[in-house]
């Protein structure tokens, strides 16, 4: 009887542990970007704010806009990066063309993660 007894007071606890909350799996840093304006010119210059998150330390963040090269911030290893932009948009596009926005950064634990999005481009 009492190997009965021990073997339902395992499986209570097990079944009370198996409740509690999981601590959040690895996996890449999570991705935010507001753009100020919803169209530019050509040339222009695009502003907006971006914010990575990721509880394990942020390494490095970049941002890509149009085919310029893109722009690197370090992360300093917070779990929060948060900041303002102010990119240039080159000459040549036309009306109705979508300049490409391209936002990256790495946790420390080497998870990369990327939102891609785009702006369209005005007329004059």
């Amino acid at each position: 009887m009492t190997a009965r007894v021990l073997v339902v007071a395992m499986a209570g606890c097990l079944a009370a542990a198996g409740c509690q909350v999981d601590r959040d799996r690895p996996g890449p840093p999570r991705l935010t970007i507001t753009i100020d304006q919803d169209s530019v010119g050509s040339p222009d210059t695009l502003t907006g704010t971006v914010r990575v998150e990721d509880v394990d330390g942020i390494d490095s963040v970049w941002l890509a806009v149009d085919s310029a090269p893109p722009i690197g911030e370090d992360g300093l290893l917070e779990p929060t990066f948060f900041a303002p932009f102010k990119a240039g948009v080159r000459t040549g596009h036309v009306l109705g063309q979508r300049v490409d926005v391209r936002l990256s950064s790495r946790d420390i634990s080497g998870f990369t993660g990327v939102l891609d999005t785009s702006v369209a481009v005005r007329g004059p």
